[in-house]
């Protein structure tokens, strides 16, 4: 059975920093690209970031290329997003999800875990 299980999430100043995890289980970075998706209030849902392991690409949204980095520890079968220099607009209910990486942005698989809130205060 695949899970995914996310923590991380919380309250944060502008400019702050938080790291959130996203522990796989049922399946090993080889089978499925793994990310992140957020949504906020009012807004539409927004890819993140992913990467798949297998064929070695990853996916930034634009809007956190430069601040946001994910990775994936094997060992742990568990993903990381390292979320730096935090604003106001990264609020949002980030999922940790399964990923289709042959389009632009890649698309929400088969498999996401329950959200985690971030929340970056001004």
């Amino acid at each position: 059975e695949v899970q995914l299980q996310a923590s991380g999430g919380g309250l944060v100043q502008t400019g702050g920093s938080l790291r959130l995890s996203c522990a796989a289980s049922g399946f090993t970075f080889d089978d499925y690209a793994i990310g992140w998706f957020r949504q906020a209030p009012g807004k539409e849902r927004e890819i993140v970031a992913c990467f798949s392991d297998s064929d070695r690409t990853q996916y930034y949204a634009g809007s956190v290329k430069g601040r946001f980095t994910i990775s994936g520890d094997n060992a742990e079968n568990t993903v990381h997003l390292q979320m730096n220099n935090l604003k106001p607009e990264d609020t949002a209910v980030y999922t940790c999800a399964t990923f289709g990486m042959g389009w632009d942005p890649p698309i929400i698989g088969d498999y996401r875990g329950q959200g985690t809130l971030v929340t970056v205060s001004s």
